[in-house]
């Protein structure tokens, strides 16, 4: 089946019936229609299927399990959730500017003007402004703490999941980063390698090579922004901490800072960290960092 809305619960469901794991297979859509011969109708997609899962260097997106499609829907509406706290608190400042009070970027300046400018004692703000901002203020302590309300289960799934926690132990992986992956991937065996992985996730050079000459350019990008974006956060943090490290895996982040810059070393961080976790993942091994 194209790998499409419900394609997992119904690849679930067929597995119930009794055919084999290798027997259900999901495709994407992408890799499908190359192989569409006219105009999109039921038959012609079928057809295409058919023929696509033939190809011997055929890709399958893994099907997932329960336990993952319910971590993925709490990290999905946990991202949402911040994403509208940032145009809330983008909002507030805006609205103050106009007044000309000027907040400082990041949610935490926001958190702390806002009680000072509520008790407006100089007079600055319009006495009919006020119950606005109030309300406003408001709005951001209910994200908020519906925010920490989604950390605190995804905490919980942490501890009933032996996987998420041997992956929290690389450098730049927490709870939201490990169990994030883990609801992608489960055990990552639909990589044959760590490479694979890492590019699946955007995170090795895009090509544009012809006549045997190489051409690599920026990353790719492909994949899962979101699990990109907290592999490079992760690799970011930890960064932050390898200045006064000696272990092999902290001199080699210091030189290639020393050698390209900051942003280049954090990417190729990032992407080595993918790679040590297809291998956690997949050989269910155990991060062993002082060998790095």
């Amino acid at each position: 089946m194209e790998a499409c809305g419900s394609s997992h619960y119904w690849a679930r469901e067929l597995r119930k019936y009794g055919h084999q794991v290798n027997q259900v297979k999901l495709i994407a859509a992408q890799f499908v229609k190359p192989y569409v011969k006219s105009g999109k109708n039921d038959a012609n997609d079928a057809e295409a299927i058919c023929e696509a899962v033939g190809r011997p260097s055929m890709r399958f997106v893994a099907i997932k399990d329960v336990d993952q499609q319910v971590i993925q829907a709490e990290h999905r509406i946990r991202s949402r959730l911040i994403r509208a706290r940032t145009a809330l608190c983008n909002e507030i400042r805006g609205l103050l500017g106009e007044f000309g009070i000027v907040i400082a970027l990041g949610v935490s300046q926001v958190r702390q003007a806002l009680p000072m400018l509520l008790e407006n004692t100089d007079d600055k703000l319009n006495v009919r402004f006020l119950p606005l901002l109030r309300e406003l203020a408001e709005e951001l302590r209910e994200v908020d703490d519906r925010v920490k309300a989604h950390d605190q289960r995804i905490a919980a799934a942490v501890k009933s999941d032996e996987r998420i926690q041997r992956l929290m132990a690389i450098e730049g992986f927490g709870p939201i980063t490990a169990s994030a992956l883990v609801a992608a991937v489960g055990d990552a065996t639909q990589f044959s390698n760590g490479r694979d992985m890492a590019a699946w996730l955007g995170l090795v050079p895009r090509q544009n090579s012809s006549g045997g000459k190489e051409r690599l350019g920026h990353i790719s990008k492909r994949g899962d922004t979101y699990l990109r974006t907290l592999l490079i956060h992760g690799a970011r943090a930890a960064l932050n901490t390898c200045t006064n490290k000696l272990d092999r895996r902290s001199r080699w982040a210091q030189g290639l800072m020393l050698r390209r810059n900051r942003n280049i070393a954090t990417v190729a961080l990032a992407n080595k960290n993918a790679r040590i976790a297809w291998s956690i993942l997949s050989k269910q091994e155990v991060y062993r960092g002082a060998m790095m």
